[in-house]
């Protein structure tokens, strides 16, 4: 990243510790993010509060590790998606191993990497919002280095973006790709024609937008496994074939082909292999972004690597530990984090470790199974004879990173013996 965003980032250091951050200690009221990391306290007995959310340093190292060299091997670049933690220090250390740059899915997330110097961005979206789209003419014309692309799925968006673009005397034109989309899905064009239709009203915009490529999203196909991704990935690759015969790239410095979330990336892989030679370099652009922290849930249940083992693992790097404040009545225990700390949209927490409030020793939890959460309570039910006690630490597994990182603005990063190395700050 450049000098900007590395001073943007190392503010993030000086920022105060107060009440906005639960979890974190409150005796550290008023010390520097940075000052309160020098420290390196443990996270079970520097005075951290439960609940708590924490990442793991060996999780984060390996995942950033496993998915740059995944990529380089076949061939993609890489915008991951920042939506899934909208967290700077993430976003530095995916582009220092090797992401092209950050995808976002709306403006305010774009407003937020640019604050933070990314000069790369991905918008995964239509963006039909004047207001939005006269902000995004400016930094255009404000920095020659800072290149977006974004979707496009109709002719009045064109027209929406077209008429904004040229009120706010666009110097630059604006990159788009054609965003193909499935029936009963979510936004995209649905057949080859629609596409071809938009792509001519891209053209006729005269000038302030440029066709650069053709995108779109495989896990949004109604019941998508791993026949119908092919099918539909395949559809997409051909329409970039046949935009690229029909002249629609002409002058453009490669072709953009883009799609990826994080349970199909594997076929994405396989099937931008076979795209043949085109009149310009094609940029094989995967968005995948859940893996920088995987999950115990969703994404280990689909990942590709499950899939295919031999290319390696994803490791979960989320762990929210709570404490048991309850246990009325046999076989139910009480813990104090809820909806306001844990996704379930997904899934709900899985109990891994207890950790013992008597004297410190970790231990496997068996036969504890989280069945409900209210807005600051989990219900666990467990056997009646279970070694869990009021005040014992319970670490939970959790499902859907994009929606643990929307409940946390200050996040610790844990080593494996428990020593807090780094805090990560999320907006939005």
């Amino acid at each position: 990243m450049a000098a900007d965003a590395a001073d943007a980032l190392a503010r993030l250091a000086h920022d105060r510790i107060d009440h906005r951050f639960k979890g974190l200690p409150p005796d550290a009221e008023g010390l520097a993010v940075g000052a309160l990391a020098a420290e390196r306290r443990c996270l079970f007995t520097g005075g951290f509060t439960t609940p708590v959310l924490a990442l793991s340093t060996e999780a984060l190292d390996h995942n950033l590790a496993l998915m740059e060299r995944w990529a380089a091997e076949h061939g993609l670049a890489f915008a991951p998606h920042g939506k899934t933690s909208m967290a700077p220090q993430l976003f530095e250390r995916q582009l220092a191993h090797g992401a092209w740059g950050i995808t976002a899915a709306v403006p305010s997330q774009v407003r937020a990497y640019r604050a933070f110097g990314v000069r790369r961005i991905f918008l995964a979206n239509e963006l039909v919002d004047a207001a939005a789209l006269r902000w995004l003419a400016g930094e255009l014309a404000a920095d020659p280095d800072f290149r977006i692309v974004v979707y496009v799925d109709s002719v009045r968006g064109v027209e929406l973006m077209d008429a904004a673009l040229r009120e706010a005397g666009s110097a630059r034109p604006l990159d788009v790709v054609v965003e193909l989309g499935a029936v009963g899905g979510r936004t995209g064009v649905r057949t080859e024609a629609d596409a071809a239709r938009v792509a001519d009203a891209v053209a006729d915009a005269g000038g302030t937008l440029r066709l650069v490529g053709v995108a779109g999203y495989e896990a949004e196909i109604p019941d998508a496994d791993e026949a119908s991704v092919r099918a539909w990935l395949r559809r997409l690759t051909g329409i970039a074939v046949a935009f690229d015969a029909e002249g629609r790239f002409a002058g453009v410095e490669e072709i953009v082909v883009s799609a990826g979330g994080s349970s199909w990336f594997d076929a994405v892989a396989e099937v931008f292999a076979q795209l043949p030679e085109l009149s310009a370099p094609v940029l094989k652009l995967l968005r995948s972004g859940a893996y920088v922290t995987h999950d115990d849930g969703q994404y280990r249940r689909k990942t590709p690597f499950g899939r295919h083992p031999e290319q390696g693992a994803l490791r979960p790097a989320f762990r929210l530990w709570a404490q048991c404040v309850s246990r009325p009545e046999p076989g139910r225990a009480y813990l104090n984090a809820g909806k306001r700390d844990a996704p379930y949209d997904l899934d709900l927490p899985e109990v891994q470790v207890i950790r013992s409030a008597r004297d410190g020793s970790l231990r496997e939890a068996h036969g504890m199974t989280v069945t409900g959460l209210a807005d600051q309570h989990a219900f666990v039910s467990l056997p009646e004879d279970a070694e869990l006690e009021v005040g014992d630490w319970v670490g939970l597994g959790i499902s859907h990173p994009c929606t643990a990182f929307d409940k946390w603005q200050l996040i610790p990063v844990a080593a494996a013996d428990g020593t807090v190395t780094d805090y990560i700050r999320t907006f939005f």
